[in-house]
């Protein structure tokens, strides 16, 4: 009896532990997060990206800091891989499809013909500047050579460019994830076993495969979500993220390229009429934001402080030749058959941040035991860093001096839709920013089908039903209630309005959210 009663007493104990051991790290963890995120507002002044910061708090907490140890390479690229998925799938939401569809091209050669010159270029500097084996530099080379689009924006958010440039970088820094990932993989794991041909074919089936995956997801995703009034609001986020994971894993599963297919599937999920599409990109958002603090912070615990210093001098010599020679030389032999400005080209050289995915993938050497792996990991990190903090702040001032930037920035209006099963109708939400030309704009100027009409209208806190006359004002909501078969109709017609005022759809074709 008394032992069955010590044997309890153990268990009791254990689990007091276990809890307590919980309760430790959400209190480090909730702690984490609202540094993190009070250290944004210092990024957005400074001009940094973020991902600067998260490092350094990782580091802080690290062996030489805190005094967290952590070591764990395979759970890193696994946790690495996990957040990869989740920045792909808000930067796909995130994108406007109008914004990329003139640039698709010019980001496809990019993020194909662009990587490759700036592979080859940044591995004849590895290796004949740094002295690393061939291996080791085109490891190299195929690691660094992916942009980043978190970082990209953190930066260009403060500066409108035309849209042209705008699309090309956030295409660009979604497509070449895919063929770098497939690079890196070879470089580590099959170096020599196969030829340039093997590697080239494998390239493509792969890039098919992710490409074929991912419209084919992203479409059914739209079909099932449009198709299915769901009971509660925050159901439909969530839905649209299990269709881009989904995307993911079909993809790789199929050998083809996850990474391609989740950001394929989300750009369709994104600009679909889907209902409560506003309430689905800020819980995108959000996610995203947890998985950017939890991927740096965990990089910088992974990192050695004191083992970077004998590596900041080939990583000088590395990022100045990607950042002078190789982006630029990249930029100039894919953008100039498409008789793009001089000056747009050298934005966009200078706009080729690397944030996350390099370091991301400077991991899988390691994991693969390839050579010189440590020191490429160093070498990526501090790379990252020092080019990061040169090129971010001088982003915006550069873009000024080029004049490439637009003075005011036409922001399209906010729509949420909130389906009416039983009615067979949507409730509407739309929010007029304040660069909308929808301002000044009267209801009847609107020319929505007959069977919607706009039923309330929200002004400094009080509502009011309008007339045929009432003049719309910028910070205005609107409720807009329409039936199934004129919504997407309604929504394109918004849109347009929003962008070219009361004249759209005379002067230039309406053009709506939707990529289809």
């Amino acid at each position: 009896m008394t032992r069955a009663r010590a044997g309890t007493d153990r268990e009791s104990e254990g689990r007091a532990l276990t809890v307590d051991r919980l309760n430790e790290l959400l209190l480090g963890f909730s702690l984490v997060l609202l540094v993190a995120v009070a250290a944004v507002r210092l990024t957005s002044r400074s001009g940094l990206p973020s991902l600067l910061l998260y490092l350094a708090i990782g580091v802080a907490l690290g062996k030489d800091g805190l005094g967290i140890e952590f070591h764990d390479v395979e759970l890193t690229q696994v946790l690495g891989y996990a957040a990869l998925v989740v920045i792909l799938a808000e930067g796909g939401l995130g994108t406007r499809w109008h914004d990329v569809r003139p640039a698709l091209s010019t980001a496809a050669v990019l993020a194909t013909v662009g990587v490759a010159v700036s592979v080859g270029v940044t591995a004849l500097a590895t290796h004949y500047l740094v002295g690393l084996s061939w291996q080791a530099a085109l490891i190299m080379g195929a690691v660094v050579s992916s942009t980043d689009a978190a970082a990209v924006f953190s930066v260009l958010r403060r500066v409108p460019l035309p849209r042209r440039l705008t699309g090309a970088l956030e295409a660009e820094s979604g497509f070449n994830d895919a063929p770098v990932v497939i690079l890196v993989v070879a470089f580590s794991e099959h170096y020599g076993e196969s030829g340039w041909h093997v590697l080239l074919l494998e390239m493509v089936f792969e890039l098919a495969v992710g490409l074929a995956v991912g419209l084919l997801v992203g479409r059914l995703g739209v079909l099932a979500l449009r198709g299915i009034a769901l009971p509660a609001s925050g159901l439909y986020p969530i839905a649209v993220i299990a269709f881009a994971v989904l995307a993911y894993a079909a993809a790789a599963l199929l050998h083809g390229s996850g990474f391609l297919a989740v950001y394929l599937a989300s750009l369709v999920l994104g600009n679909a009429a889907l209902p409560h599409r506003p309430a689905t990109r800020g819980f995108a958002d959000a996610v995203a934001w947890v998985a950017q603090i939890g991927l740096f912070v965990l990089l910088g615990l992974l990192v050695d402080p004191d083992a970077l210093w004998d590596d900041v001098g080939p990583a000088l010599i590395i990022g100045g030749v990607l950042t002078f020679l190789a982006r630029p030389l990249s930029v100039v032999l894919c953008l100039t058959p498409f008789r793009r400005p001089w000056r747009e080209q050298a934005l966009l050289s200078w706009a080729g941040l690397r944030g996350a995915v390099p370091i991301v993938l400077a991991i899988i050497p390691v994991v693969a035991h390839a050579p010189d792996s440590d020191r490429i990991f160093s070498i990526v990190f501090v790379l990252v860093v020092v080019y990061t903090l040169a090129q971010g702040p001088t982003l915006p001032w550069l873009a000024r001096r080029l004049r490439v930037g637009e003075g005011e920035k036409t922001v399209d209006v906010d729509i949420e839709s909130a389906p009416l099963e039983r009615l067979r109708g949507h409730l509407l939400s739309v929010s007029i920013p304040t660069a909308s030309r929808m301002h000044g704009v009267e209801i009847a100027e609107l020319r929505l089908p007959p069977q919607a009409a706009v039923t309330l209208v929200v002004r400094d806190g009080a509502s009011f039903v309008p007339g045929p006359t009432t003049v719309l004002r910028r910070g205005d909501e609107l409720l807009v209630v329409t039936t199934d078969e004129v919504r997407e109709a309604v929504e394109r017609r918004l849109v347009a309005v929003g962008r070219g005022g009361k004249l759209a759809g005379w002067l230039h074709p309406e053009r709506g959210p939707s990529p289809a």
